[in-house]
């Protein structure tokens, strides 16, 4: 029976393994997850004059170090001048050099978002018209090269440690208590301890350079790894050091003195595990919970607890999972998985699965934000993997169920067989000992030399026939050999050499009993079925967990839709119009609360009539009202206007003109005088085609 099942194993651990890599392949660099929403000047477009500054805006917070921003001529000098400016929010600006002649300007920038991921890009606009430059804004990436990759392999290893770690004390704690004594076991939870604390080092050291210029010098550089340690990010990465200090404790007791105690006594140090095993499990997932996604968008204060829960189901079911693949492969013989232990098992993991469903449910509806994402962006169609995964996965749960629930109760009495046997052995051990002990040093075991000698010899060796004849085990013919050699004349060479033979014999004889054992509990049909049931288990969840490591590092459907409509904005502003234009301008009056978004809708841009509406805005995307705001329109090359527009108000945030005669076709600027209070104000613009 174990002959046929090691192929099985190596070739569906290979399958596995193959799988895996394909993912981690596809996987690629870390995703950007905030995404560019607005700039101004746009992408593409042209303007007439040099602008004085080039703004920013993100689809969520971002941080800006002084090298940030940069504004490259065509010849690759950079014209900006100053640092980044900002509240720590969306929008950054950056000042530029006066003068500006003609040509083609490439704007670059690299920031890290609040979930804690570099983003970086490139644009181009121009001044006058277009030029040819020397500056090449193709590859713009951050979080890539050998640094990135290196980063990505320390977040998948973080991951699986994690639910290692947790999953298979759990497991041990809330299913198994005997597990505690089984070195397998404490091995591999141990090994999870030594993975997470591994990879948070090595993130941690890396953070730096992966952020930044993805340098591999850079990693060893403590003036970087200082500044790192004064972000979200780095301060998460020292709390779960923190933690998994506390976490070294947790394991120290219960693989000591709670294997140790009687069941009495380790029932009542089992709660105290049980609610410091959960504090530390639940600190280590909100390292993740408050540096990542969650804590970023929409609701986050209720989100970051959701992420904790969802960590820790998937943790408990994936990790204990494992926990009881390794346990019934490579458990000792003397003490198998009870079937009990299973049946626990199976209803924590029902209870994982729920807490999962639950809390997937919410956060793809926070990271989505429609139905069409599922299918028009990566991390939509990650999901869908992710949710077929965990329905196969759920389906094979149920054949382990039905196997668990046909499990022999056999296992008391294989173990007391087994326990027997080594104490039987033992005890020969001690009887042959003590015989020794009894002839003294300088006496034989046997009869000396002699007339008496041949007859004794030969009815033992008579005697030892008869034996072998007898029995048909290898083992018993070993030990029928052993005793000839006990009685035959001159064998024994004194007490001690005795007592050695004899004690090796006892630990050959508990070895073949322990292995007798073992063939005969694995022969169980109920017993295989449930080892290669939980097995399929086990490698559908290795593929499940490298899904959703690479969900945590794809950009969310919902600011990769944002994404995409901005930038059908900026096509749609910089094209010819042949229908409405829309033209967002973000503005900066100086005072509190004077800053803001205008949103100029023109219906339909062509010669003649057209309704206006005006939108004011917070960088937050709420409406507000402010005291004046006035629109001028002027065509330059035809020396027309500016042609003023006064619109009405119609409610908050929301005025409107109609009637709006504009003379002539052409290149339109629009201008949009903004004041916030009785003395700060400001005038921005925009270029429109209009037909």
């Amino acid at each position: 029976m174990t002959q046929t099942i090691a192929p099985r194993v190596r070739t569906l651990v290979l399958l596995l393994l193959a799988a895996a890599c394909a993912l981690l392949a596809g996987a690629g660099p870390a995703a950007a997850h905030a995404a560019l929403t607005g700039s101004d000047p746009r992408e593409g477009a042209v303007v007439d004059k040099a602008p004085a500054q080039v703004s920013l805006t993100f689809s969520e917070s971002v941080s800006m170090d002084d090298d940030s921003l940069r504004v490259l001529d065509p010849k690759g000098k950079r014209v900006d001048s100053g640092k980044p400016s900002g509240t720590g929010g969306t929008t950054y600006a950056v000042k530029l050099h006066a003068g500006l002649p003609d040509g083609t300007y490439t704007v670059t920038y690299q920031v890290v978002s609040a979930d804690s991921h570099p983003v970086s890009g490139a644009y181009t606009f121009s001044v006058g018209a277009p030029s040819e430059t020397s500056v090449t804004v193709a590859g713009q990436g951050a979080g890539g090269g050998f640094v990135g990759g290196l980063y990505g392999v320390g977040r998948y290893v973080s991951y699986a440690g994690f639910a290692v770690l947790v999953g298979g004390a759990a497991f041990v704690l809330v299913c198994w208590p005997r597990g505690s004594g089984v070195r397998v076991v404490q091995r591999f939870v141990v090994s999870g301890w030594l993975a997470l604390t591994a990879a948070t080092l090595l993130l941690l050291l890396l953070r730096g350079s992966y952020t930044g210029s993805g340098k591999v010098a850079d990693v060893f550089d403590l003036g970087l790894l200082g500044e790192v340690l004064q972000t979200k990010s780095g301060a998460a990465l020292v709390s779960r050091l923190l933690l998994l200090a506390a976490a070294a404790l947790f394991i120290a007791v219960l693989f000591g003195a709670y294997d140790k105690r009687e069941d009495e006594e380790r029932r009542d140090l089992a709660f105290g595990l049980a609610v410091g095993g959960s504090v530390v499990a639940a600190g280590l997932a909100a390292t993740w919970a408050m540096s990542e996604h969650a804590s970023v968008g929409l609701q986050a204060g209720l989100a970051m607890p959701v992420d904790v829960v969802h960590l820790i189901a998937v943790a408990t079911w994936l990790g204990g999972l494992t926990a009881l693949l390794v346990a019934l492969y490579r458990g000792p013989a003397d003490t198998p998985v009870p079937a009990l232990a299973v049946r626990r098992f199976s209803r924590v993991a029902f209870g994982s699965v729920i807490a999962l469903v639950a809390t997937g449910t919410y956060q793809s509806w926070r990271q989505l934000g429609s139905w069409t994402a599922f299918t028009d962006t990566r991390y939509g169609q990650l999901l869908l993997v992710k949710i077929g995964l965990v329905a196969v996965l759920v389906g094979v749960a149920y054949f382990s169920r039905r196997w668990t629930a046909q499990l022999a109760e056999a296992t008391p009495a294989v173990a007391g067989a087994a326990r027997g046997a080594a104490k039987a052995a033992g005890t020969t051990a001690g009887k042959a000992s003590a015989k020794a002990a009894e002839r003294g040093p300088g006496k034989p075991s046997g009869k000396t030399a002699g007339s008496g000698s041949a007859k004794d010899s030969a009815e033992g060796k008579g005697s030892a026939k008869a034996k072998v004849a007898e029995k048909d085990s290898a083992e018993e013919k070993g030990s029928a050999k052993a005793k000839v050699a006990e009685k035959a004349p001159g064998a024994a060479k004194g007490g001690s050499g005795s007592s050695q033979r004899a004690a090796q014999l006892a630990r050959q004889r508990a070895a073949v009993d322990a292995a007798r054992q073992k063939r005969q509990r694995d022969a169980d049909p109920n017993r295989f079925g449930l080892r290669r049931s939980v097995l399929a288990e086990a490698g559908i969840a290795v593929v499940l967990l490298v899904v959703t490591t690479v969900l945590t590092q794809t950009e969310p459907g919902r600011t990769e839709e944002e994404a995409k409509a901005a930038g059908t904005s900026a096509a749609a502003d910089s094209a010819p119009a042949t229908g409405a234009v829309t033209l967002d301008m973000p503005f900066d009056t100086g005072s509190q609360n004077g800053k803001g978004v205008v949103r100029v809708e023109l219906d339909p841009a062509r010669v003649g009539a057209n309704d206006l509406h005006l939108y004011v805005e917070r960088p937050d995307g709420t409406a507000f009202d402010i005291p004046e705001v006035k629109v001028a329109l002027t065509q330059k090359a035809k020396d027309i206007g500016p042609l003023p527009v006064a619109p009405d108000h119609i409610t908050t945030g929301h005025w409107s003109a109609s009637g709006v005669q504009i003379p002539m076709a052409g290149d339109w600027e629009v201008a949009v005088t903004v004041r916030t209070s009785d003395i700060d104000q400001v005038t921005i613009s925009k270029n429109a085609q209009i037909g």
